[in-house]
């Protein structure tokens, strides 16, 4: 049989991290040392230094495929193949090859050179692994057409991640080295945004963890290896469901935290009939802290549970293991044996055991109560058996009496207390033994009529009596017991995963849970009420059913957010049990509504505050300025105004009349912005053309066509705006880049839409700013070392970003490929107005990278 090629594959986080690059330099590598490397296909984008790489390696030529009239290239597998090399260089590995080719994927090309003996060097992005599709997707807003299954790629005998940091990726694209000019501006501003390459980055590190832990427990199960390797702190803490839990979890995440990139484990052992005692309610607590600790939690079925335990810290390649003291006595220690802190410790081998003393451990012996399980009508039932089935029995006996059916008789007895134990339990069966016993004696025992035990093995029958109607009744108690828990396991189960799945599907969370309450304790109404006052009344939050006046009403509190109301007969104990996980997914429901909310009542407020902090600045610095010119040129006019000659007298009304001109244009803005603040100039949100907010802007400015170039790519799609303030932010904008643009060159303005949001660009081609002043620019009065006191007042973007958070968009700096400093305003699309065919410019990316 032919040996099987090997894979090796360069991944990256996006397109330029240098994939390619570094497939080609292992190939010159591989080439100088001997071995037989060709280029399969790379695909170099036009890039220089990646097509430099190229020269020296024996390249097979590309095949011509024809499709709709236009000659495609595409790697030319069966000429790869008789060339049969030791390795092949095949450039993007999600590809998508030309109607007619061999294989519709090159994955799937790659595939066959394997089969064929011949390794493979290969590249690919994170993006187009199957499984992460629509993550990437959620991240970035570009669906990716081109995609490889995870199950060929973990196939792959060694990955290698070329990283590179986002910013420094930034950088390379704005400098030209990924894509062409004229693509470089959309890319920054869409796809390969900070935000998106650090996610992808992570995605990448990530997945590729995972990928080798996969193989590393793959490589332990392959040699039958047991014991663990601490690649890394793995703690597992052990819950029972006990109150001790959040001690161990608390515990367990100090030790994890002690060492870099420590994980947090806890699991909860249940038995196979999910019979197993423990608190829904407590457990559903301590998942959740279980979440706030950054750990995962974990459920598994065994009924040995020290060997459950033991069985899943190896499996997770675990290196601590967290246990609970017992909570056993030293009477119960001593009668039941090891309990399951010994027996982990004993069988837990190289993996460390912390045993760690809780309030509850060690606790006192709790007799079980007597009143058993069973219902008080089959305790009835059960005296019912012995009182009339004793007597019958007895007739029937004493007809067919002899002097050999003691043996017999005995046995039928003991069958009655058995029945009468079955079905009534301990009390009823013990009566039964008694009366039995006593009957046995006085109409079957010589001398017969008489009740005299006066023989020693007579009074052990009757105590043989009692201790069998004390088992049979113990087995059929707990039978009982376990039957109940069964019931009201499948019950809660039920309910929770109702509850979930009603919530999965986009339902009102309170609702749903009020609705689901509701139906599983059988109640006329179930409400939620918000906490009130002593003068108006808590608002309802959700309700369900129809609350009569007659009917009982049972409150549970909610926290300080709402108060549960069931309209019905008060809940059994049991279903006590239930309602405290409802009311813990309830509460935390409500606290999820809360902040919420409070985040949508801080957002303006919180944007008024960085106006209104621009405003107080502006009344303390920029006023002084042109008030004061002002004043100097009226006091010269008065105080030598007959002296001046024309031309001075002119130049001194011409500042005065310059000064009151910023003075009134900046008392406008502050006054308009205050009353916009203060909620008397409300903002007219409409479906707005950016155009006609630009065309008078422009106007405004005196800008013609050699000093302002257009690229409107938004087509006949609408913003959510106030025209006049958006108008108002044009001007600031383009003044600011007017300013700092060299002379000649003319300011760039374009749209697009891009996931939701239409962004207007101003691009200038000055000097640009440092990223770690772009916060600085929106700082009232910072001009950036421009002293140039007649440019502006300095508080044209500030105001600006101010305009634009009050319309619920977003203003912010970015570099200007080649130099200078770009500005895009993003505005909200106006769903009601018609979207252009254009949506957005982000490019759709395949494979390559440099």
């Amino acid at each position: 049989m032919a040996r099987r090629g090997r894979l090796r594959v360069f991944l990256g986080a996006a397109p330029g991290v240098g994939k390619t690059f570094s497939m080609l330099e292992e190939g010159s590598r591989l080439l100088a040392e001997g071995r037989d490397v060709v280029i399969g296909v790379v695909e170099s984008h036009g890039r220089a230094a990646t097509a430099a790489l190229t020269e020296g390696l024996p390249l097979v030529q590309r095949a011509n495929v024809a499709h709709r009239g236009v000659e495609l290239e595409e790697m030319d597998l069966a000429a790869v193949i008789e060339r049969a090399p030791e390795i092949a260089l095949v450039d993007e590995l999600a590809h998508t090859n030309a109607p007619g080719s061999a294989h519709a994927k090159r994955w799937q090309d790659v595939e066959e050179l394997l089969a064929h003996g011949i390794d493979v060097i290969s590249t690919l992005n994170v993006q187009h692994i199957d499984s992460l599709n629509d993550v990437v997707e959620q991240i970035t807003g570009v669906p990716q057409q081109e995609t490889v299954p995870d199950s060929f790629l973990r196939g792959a005998d060694q990955l290698e991640l070329v990283d590179l940091a986002p910013q420094s990726l930034r950088d390379r694209l704005a400098g030209g080295f990924v894509y062409p000019a004229e693509r470089i501006d959309a890319a920054l501003s869409h796809y390969f945004r900070l935000g998106n390459l650090t996610a992808l980055r992570e995605l990448a590190l990530v997945w590729l963890a995972d990928e080798v832990d996969q193989a590393l427990r793959g490589y332990r199960a392959e040699h039958g290896i047991d014991g663990t390797w601490e690649a890394r702190e793995r703690v597992v803490v052990a819950l029972t469901g006990g109150p001790e839990g959040e001690t161990l979890l608390r515990r367990g995440s100090r030790i994890a935290a002690r060492s870099t990139g420590g994980e947090l484990l806890a699991v909860h052992v249940t038995s196979q009939d999910g019979l197993r005692a423990a608190g829904p309610d407590v457990l559903a607590r301590q998942r959740a802290l279980v979440e706030q600790l950054n750990g995962s939690y974990h459920q598994v079925v065994g009924e040995d549970v020290p060997t459950a335990l033991v069985e899943f810290a190896r499996s997770v390649n675990a290196t601590q293991l967290v246990l609970g003291a017992s909570r056993r006595g030293r009477l119960v220690a001593a009668l039941t044996g090891p309990g399951i802190g010994a027996t982990v410790v004993r069988e837990s081998g190289d993996i460390d055991v912390h045993m760690v003393n809780h309030a509850a451990a060690a606790r006192r012996l709790a007799l079980p109560p007597l009143t058993g399980a069973l219902t008080t009508k089959r305790r009835v039932l059960g005296f019912v058996v012995a009182l009339l089935g004793g007597p019958a029995l007895t007739y029937l006996l004493m007809l067919s009496r002899s002097q050999d059916s003691i043996t017999s008789d005995v046995l039928s007895y003991q069958l009655l207390t058995v029945v009468v134990a079955l079905v009534g339990g301990i009390w009823p069966a013990l009566f039964a033994a008694v009366f039995s016993g006593l009957t046995l004696d006085f109409f079957f025992i010589e001398p017969i009529f008489t009740v005299h035990i006066h023989q020693p093995l007579h009074l052990l029958a009757l105590a043989l009596y009692v201790v069998i109607a004390s088992l049979v009744s113990f087995i059929v108690d707990r039978a009982a017991r376990h039957t109940r828990a069964a019931t009201r396991s499948a019950a809660e189960s039920e309910l929770i995963q109702t509850i979930a799945g009603s919530v999965l599907r986009g339902d009102d969370a309170a609702q749903a849970l009020a609705d689901r309450t509701r139906e599983a304790f059988q109640l006329s109404a179930v409400r939620v009420v918000g906490v009130g006052t002593a003068d108006e009344p808590g608002r309802e939050i959700a309700s369900s059913g129809d609350a009569t006046h007659d009917a009982p009403v049972t409150r549970v509190d909610l926290g300080e957010y709402a108060t549960l109301e069931l309209h019905g007969a008060p809940l059994a104990a049991a279903e006590q049990r239930l309602l405290s996980v409802v009311v813990s997914q309830l509460s935390a429901a409500l606290a999820h509504q809360q902040l919420e909310q409070t985040a949508r009542e801080i957002e303006p407020i919180a944007a008024s505050d960085r106006v209104r902090g621009a405003l107080l600045s502006a009344l303390s610095h920029d006023l002084r300025r042109p008030l004061a010119s002002a004043t100097a040129a009226v006091g010269g006019l008065r105080a030598t105004g007959a002296k001046l000659t024309a031309a001075d007298r002119a130049e001194l009304l011409d500042t005065a009349d310059e000064s009151l001109a910023a003075l009134a244009t900046l008392l406008t803005d502050l006054l308009d912005v205050s009353r916009l603040q203060g909620g008397v100039l409300s903002i007219a949100n409409v479906p707005t053309d950016p155009a006609e907010a630009i065309a008078p802007a422009l106007d405004e400015l005196a800008l013609g066509p050699g000093e302002v170039r257009l690229a409107l790519g938004h087509g006949e799609t609408l913003v959510n705006a106030d025209p006049v303030l958006l108008q108002r932010v044009l001007v600031n904008l383009l003044t600011n880049a007017q300013r700092h643009s060299p002379s000649g060159v003319p300011i760039l303005i374009t749209t697009s839409v891009f996931d939701g949001a239409l962004e207007i660009r101003v691009i200038d081609r000055g000097p640009g700013v440092p990223h770690d002043r772009f916060d600085d620019i929106f700082v009232p009065f910072q001009r950036l070392g421009d002293t140039d006191n007649e440019t502006g007042l300095g508080l044209g973007l500030a105001l600006s970003r101010g305009f634009v958070e009050a319309m619920r968009g977003t203003l912010t700096p970015e570099d200007t490929p080649g130099g200078g400093l770009t500005m895009v305003v993003a505005l909200a699309v106006a769903h009601d107005a018609p979207l252009s065919g254009e949506a957005g410019v982000a490019p759709q990316h395949h494979g390559g990278s440099t």
